[in-house]
C-alpha cells in the first residue's frame, strides 16, 4: 500500500463533510479528519472550535483545541458556553459534523470513555465525556473514529457516556434528542453503518486488502457483512495534500 491505514482513516471522514457543513472539532484524528476535508473534500465547510474558534485561516496544524493556532485568521470567537448551544441551536438549518471517539462502543454505536466494572469494583477508569455526550445528542451528523478490537466492540456497555442509537429503531427520538444519530464508524479496517430500521450496526466498507469476515472475527457481537464493498483508495493527490499541507510536522500522522 501507498498509504498508513491512519491516512485512510482520515480521508474516509473527510469525505464525508461536505460544503457549507459546520464542523466541531475535537483535539488528535478527529481534527485532523475537519482540516483534510477543508483542504480536499469541502473547501466551504466551517470548522468550529470548542474553544470559540470559527472558520479559522488553519495554516498549521493545531496539537489541540487549546492550542493559539486554532486562532489564527479566525472568522470569529466566542465562548465555550457559546460553542455548546450552539450545537442545539435548531434556527440555522445547518448540517453540524461532530468527529469523536470512545474506548468502547455497542451494537447501536453507544459509546463508554468513562469506566470498565461497576461503581465499587472498578476495572479501568478513562477521561470521560468532554463535551462528547453533547455532540452525541445533539449534532445532526455523528462520526465516530474506533480502533478495531473485540474489547472495544462489545455487547453490552458497563457504561453509557455518548448516546448513540441507544436501543434502535426511534429509541432516540423518544428520549428527546436529536432524531439524527451516529452515522459511521470509522476503523483501522473498515467502515460500520447503521440500518435504516433497526439502527444496528453492520459492515459498510472494508479497506484494500482486508477480508470482511477477519474484520467480523474483531468485534465480540454478530455483524451484517453482507452488503461490504471496499473502500475506494485513496488518491495520490489526495495523500500528496494531506501530508504536506495538512500535516506536514507529522503530529498525527507519524
Amino acid at each position: 500500500m501507498d498509504y498508513t491505514l491512519k491516512e485512510i482513516m482520515v480521508l474516509c471522514a473527510a469525505r464525508k463533510i461536505k460544503n457549507h457543513d459546520i464542523v466541531f472539532c475535537g483535539t488528535g484524528i478527529s481534527m485532523l479528519a475537519a482540516v483534510a476535508a477543508k483542504h480536499i473534500y469541502a473547501p466551504d465547510c466551517v470548522i468550529f472550535f470548542e474553544t470559540g474558534a470559527i472558520d479559522s485561516k488553519l495554516e498549521k496544524l493545531p496539537l489541540a483545541v487549546s492550542d493559539s493556532r486554532v486562532m489564527y485568521g479566525a472568522q470569529a470567537f466566542c465562548s465555550l458556553v457559546d460553542s455548546f448551544s450552539f450545537m442545539q441551536n435548531k434556527k440555522t438549518g445547518a448540517n453540524i459534523v461532530g468527529i469523536i471517539g470512545a474506548a468502547q462502543i455497542d451494537p447501536f454505536g453507544n459509546l463508554n470513555s468513562t469506566m470498565i466494572g461497576e461503581y465499587g469494583d472498578i476495572k479501568a477508569r478513562f477521561p470521560g465525556s468532554g463535551g462528547a455526550c453533547d455532540v452525541a445528542s445533539f449534532v445532526n451528523t455523528n462520526i465516530i473514529f474506533m480502533k478495531l478490537e473485540k474489547r472495544k466492540f462489545v455487547h453490552t456497555l458497563p457504561y453509557i457516556t455518548s448516546p448513540g442509537w441507544l436501543a434502535g429503531e426511534n429509541s432516540r427520538e423518544k428520549q428527546g434528542l436529536n432524531p439524527q444519530g451516529p452515522c459511521a464508524v470509522i476503523t483501522d479496517m473498515g467502515i460500520m453503518g447503521f440500518e435504516s430500521r433497526t439502527k444496528k450496526m453492520f459492515l459498510q466498507e472494508f479497506y484494500p486488502g482486508i477480508d470482511p469476515e477477519t474484520i467480523k472475527e474483531h468485534i465480540s457481537f454478530d455483524i451484517d457483512i453482507s452488503k461490504a464493498r471496499q473502500t475506494i483508495i485513496p488518491k495520490d493527490e489526495e495523500l500528496k495534500i494531506l501530508r504536506e499541507k495538512t500535516d506536514p510536522e507529522k503530529l498525527i500522522l507519524n
